[in-house]
């Protein structure tokens, strides 16, 4: 493997936000590294130097490289998880996942990631459902250019909300909150009329200005949203 320092970056992000390498964790020395990485250690050096700046992990002369206790994404937002919403409900979780295609990022979704021209993103369309019944329809698109590995991940069985929150930490989001009526598909995905009143959230996220996702999040009528902080 030839990795480049962003390559570097990006599995090592994948680490500490999956997990594999806890907070406090002490990570390998950059000699290790390159030799995992098949770079040479300036490339490890950079990958290291922009972790530290966005305040992922801490460096310290002898004493080593780790984990930041408080990691950026915990610091600052917690991505909610739809599952694990619909279980602190005390009903039953269950996903499925309508419709997957790598597209050209369509004019609207380049000018809100700031999408370069020609960028490819993945498209899923997902649902949710608690006890049986549709709770939320998940409209999201995945920037390929940041996220490459999401065109070979398996989201049958796992929505892509979960996976991008253990495999991609976020620096800047934002979110607005609609009203919007049922057209005939989102009427058919939420067993509910046509024209019906719906609760909508679009949120966008992106790293060191650079787009990781944008979901529109759509709930059946009567949904009430209720944050904690």
């Amino acid at each position: 493997m030839n990795a480049t320092y962003k390559d570097v970056k990006s599995d090592i992000l994948s680490k500490i936000t999956s997990g594999h390498w806890q907070p406090g964790s002490l990570i390998p020395n950059e000699i290790e590294l390159a030799e995992t990485y098949g770079c040479a250690r300036a490339t490890v050096n950079r990958a290291m130097r922009e972790l530290a700046d966005d305040g992922l992990i801490e460096r310290r002369r002898k004493a080593g490289t780790r984990v930041r206790a408080s990691p950026i994404r915990q610091a600052r937002f917690d991505i909610p998880l739809v599952r694990r919403e619909i279980e602190d409900k005390g009903a039953e979780y269950r996903y499925s996942l309508a419709s997957r295609s790598i597209e050209t990022a369509p004019d609207w979704l380049r000018t809100r990631l700031q999408l370069g021209q020609g960028a490819d993103a993945l498209h899923l369309v997902c649902m949710h459902y608690a006890d049986g019944d549709p709770f939320q329809h998940e409209d999201r698109w995945i920037n390929l250019e940041v996220l490459p590995q999401a065109r070979d991940a398996d989201f049958s069985q796992v929505g892509p909300n979960e996976w991008l929150v253990s495999t991609i930490p976020f620096s800047t989001a934002e979110i607005s909150f609609s009203a919007t009526l049922a057209d005939r598909a989102l009427a058919e995905y939420l067993a509910c009329d046509t024209g019906a009143p719906l609760f909508t959230v679009e949120r966008a996220t992106w790293f060191e200005g650079d787009a990781n996702t944008f979901v529109r999040l759509t709930y059946r009528p009567g949904h009430r949203m209720t944050t904690r902080y």
